[in-house]
């Protein structure tokens, strides 16, 4: 599946229950925490990775992908553009189904790293965004 393509989140959003989010952060005024709200409301197991985090919305906080104990099927990246590569290495070396870069964090390398290693690729577009619009299809 190409990356970005109403399949490729299509599947995301129907087959990635357990999400890893790298670089959420406790602080409500954070998208990363409003992202995250939201998934966990609708119904998503949310894994918080975040060296600077010990816990958010009761949820372990990890330091890394590759400190968490259980199968993570999508890799949510709120990193900045320079600094997501290393968490999409991390995504397929751990074995993660899909890698989500929120909007406004490109990295085309990485993208094509992933999306060669058999994973599921978005980049540049919100999680939110894109659940609420197939919600409402």
């Amino acid at each position: 599946m190409e990356i970005n393509s109403q399949e490729t989140i299509k599947a995301i959003l129907d087959d990635c229950k357990t999400i890893a989010v790298v670089g959420l952060s406790s602080d409500p005024g954070r998208p990363s925490f409003g992202v995250a709200s939201y998934m966990k409301r609708r119904g998503y197991k949310v894994i918080p990775v975040n060296p600077n985090e010990t816990e958010v919305f009761g949820e372990q906080a990890y330091a890394s992908l590759a400190a968490v104990p259980e199968q993570i099927d999508l890799v949510d990246i709120f990193r900045r553009s320079d600094e997501a590569g290393k968490a999409v290495d991390e995504a397929i070396a751990i074995g993660a189904k899909a890698v989500w870069l929120q909007e406004g964090v490109i990295d085309r390398d990485a993208a094509q790293r992933a999306k060669a290693a058999g994973l599921l690729v978005v980049m540049d577009r919100c999680w939110l965004k894109d659940h609420a619009s197939a919600a409402r299809q």
